[in-house]
């Protein structure tokens, strides 16, 4: 390595991501936070160099890591940034091979998605709409639920795509992929105040079915913020998000029909086991439903 310190071959490696690459100076910066982690470990706990490190020692630093509370996440961009790190050093043959292509992050145990119960969310939706921004957003979050979409998918509507006359609507979602989904009968009726008051505020030539009071497509975090304020509103704990109706929307139906496929179709899910998280929601449900009414179950009071 021609004499060059560690420290001396990350600085020219992060020049490398800055002006050649030119990525971002946060994005940078977390290469370097990581990379520097690891050479100070490497320094502290183990007698090797950047030249001699091997997967065994890799694999240490990762498990020191998680045992000291780190995710499996965070484990993963850090093998991330020292992946990167070798690439750049096989390519400027400063080394032979990489230390972190066959090593993997322990796996963080995935967060069952937080839902309403059905009695929650009517109370939710049959809240008195009088206002024009009650309208709109009653109409929104009915379409939420209704149709279990993605808060991208919602915003980017446009009045034309909406038929009210019939049950069910066309989204792109991700990779640009279409689906139908079913719009329910509440669902169509909010749609419908919503059509009467939209020409008073949206602007000439404005495409998007739901607008701000600027007149223009409602952004994303406008809608985030207006369901904050519905959750607030009605003393909800937990709070509302869009995500939150989409999980809704799945959970409810999986609880009704237990058909997973079809609710794979709902969600435009490409892989069904990004969908099988529900069922474990479903079990959820079960196990209360079990702890409440069997006789051999029930905690003594």
């Amino acid at each position: 390595m021609a004499g060059e310190t560690s420290a001396q071959l990350l600085a020219r490696f992060l020049d490398h991501l800055a002006h050649e690459r030119r990525l971002a100076p946060l994005t940078v910066a977390n290469y370097r936070r990581d990379l520097e982690r690891l050479l100070a470990w490497l320094e502290a706990h183990a007698e090797v160099t950047i030249e001699t490190i091997d997967g065994e020692t890799v694999q240490r630093y990762i498990g020191a890591r998680h045992r000291d509370g780190i995710g499996g996440r965070t484990l993963q961009r850090e093998l991330s940034s020292l992946r990167a790190f070798y690439r750049w050093l096989l390519r400027e043959e400063l080394v032979t091979a990489s230390p972190a292509l066959d090593i993997r992050a322990p796996k963080t145990p995935r967060k069952l998605p937080r839902t309403l119960e059905a009695d929650q969310l009517c109370a939710v939706l049959d809240r008195p709409r009088e206002e024009v921004l009650e309208i709109r957003d009653g109409a929104m979050i009915e379409l939420f639920y209704s149709a279990g979409l993605r808060l991208s998918e919602l915003v980017a509507l446009d009045l034309a795509e909406v038929a009210l006359e019939v049950d069910e609507l066309e989204v792109v979602g991700k990779g640009a992929k279409t689906r139908r989904v079913p719009v329910g009968r509440k669902a169509r009726e909010a749609l419908r105040q919503w059509r009467l008051l939209r020409p008073f505020v949206a602007a000439p030539e404005e495409p998007a079915l739901f607008v701000s009071l600027r007149g223009t497509r409602i952004h994303p975090r406008t809608v985030q913020a207006r369901l904050t304020q519905w959750a607030q509103v009605q003393g909800l704990a937990q709070g509302l998000h869009p995500h939150m109706l989409r999980h809704s929307f799945a959970t409810h139906l999986l609880e009704s029909s237990a058909d997973l496929r079809a609710v794979q179709e709902l969600l435009g899910h490409a892989d069904i086991g990004t969908t099988q998280i529900y069922t474990h929601l479903d079990f959820q449900h079960l196990a209360q439903v079990y702890d409440q009414a069997h006789p051999r179950a029930k905690r003594r009071r």
